[in-house]
């Protein structure tokens, strides 16, 4: 009678162990710095905040021409979009979010530049990106050097306005807002004559529908600003399945259907697909 005792209560803790065990794996997934394809779910860097590139919308969905590129990578991963997790990320903690392994890979206009490099891998570029100015479409403005006596807005901290007062109009009067969106609004109320910054995200703010038709892109190609996708440091594994991907995406012509659908109603006159490792200074 002990004996049997014994037994049903081994096999009762036995049972709660297995059942312990199935429910731990069935929580488990490929979220992070989990391997390249293969796993329930992905977590991947986007901006939330950039029109045309990278914008969560108020119904919670994403939209804009970065997410398109992570979205057709995702897929060559071995991913459907339901199994895709954007999580918000700031310039400022890219690199830290890919070392803590917080998502697999970032697209959010991440400009390769050699300091970055020294922190993260990044496969690409997958766009040539340069700083412009836009104004609106009945502007006289036609080069950076009718700023000069004007009102010129970017944000603060932003090198860009910085960059036009230096070089090319030291008499334009610098306006700095905490975001893009003040410097649209201040635009599209005349309190300034132009924004400055990337003309991809410029174009994406222009072809937003209460703004359409009302700013221009002048086409000033202040800098080259080559847009990698960021992956942590010696993932070399995923950097070329990422490239592969890319390479994919402009043969079969998404890459064009991305840029035009992103970017069209703001006349963006981008660049050609960049050729996967060339940097252009």
């Amino acid at each position: 009678m002990k004996l049997r005792k014994v037994t049903a209560a081994s096999a009762a803790v036995l049972a709660l162990a297995l059942t312990a065990t199935a429910c731990g794996s069935e929580d488990k997934d490929d979220s992070g710095s989990g391997s390249s394809g293969g796993g329930d779910k992905i977590k991947i860097g986007i901006k939330y905040d950039q029109p045309g590139l990278g914008l969560k919308e108020p119904d919670g969905s994403f939209s804009g021409f970065d997410v398109d590129v992570a979205t057709y990578v995702a897929k060559e991963l071995g991913y459907e979009a339901n199994q895709i997790e954007f999580v918000e990320t700031k310039s400022a903690d890219r690199e830290n979010a890919l070392a803590r392994g917080d998502v697999k890979f970032i697209v959010a206009t991440y400009s390769i530049n050699d300091e970055r490099k020294q922190k993260v891998d990044f496969a690409g570029p997958y766009l040539l990106a340069h700083q412009d100015l836009l104004v609106k479409a009945d502007s006289k403005i036609a080069a950076g050097e009718d700023l000069n006596g004007k009102n010129l807005c970017s944000v603060t901290g932003s090198t860009s306005a910085q960059n036009v007062k230096d070089k090319i109009a030291p008499k334009a009067n610098l306006r700095q807002n905490s975001g893009y969106s003040e410097c649209i609004a201040a635009l599209q109320s005349g309190a300034v004559d132009a924004v400055t910054t990337d003309d991809s995200i410029l174009a994406g703010f222009a072809a937003q529908d209460k703004y359409k038709g009302q700013f221009k892109l002048v086409g000033e190609k202040l800098s080259n600003e080559n847009y990698g996708i960021g992956v942590k440091k010696g993932d070399k594994a995923t950097v070329d399945k990422i490239n592969a991907a890319l390479e994919k995406m402009v043969s079969d012509k998404s890459w064009d259907k991305a840029v035009t659908e992103n970017f069209g109603p703001a006349n963006y006159k981008n660049e050609p697909a960049p050729k996967i490792g060339v940097i252009v200074k």
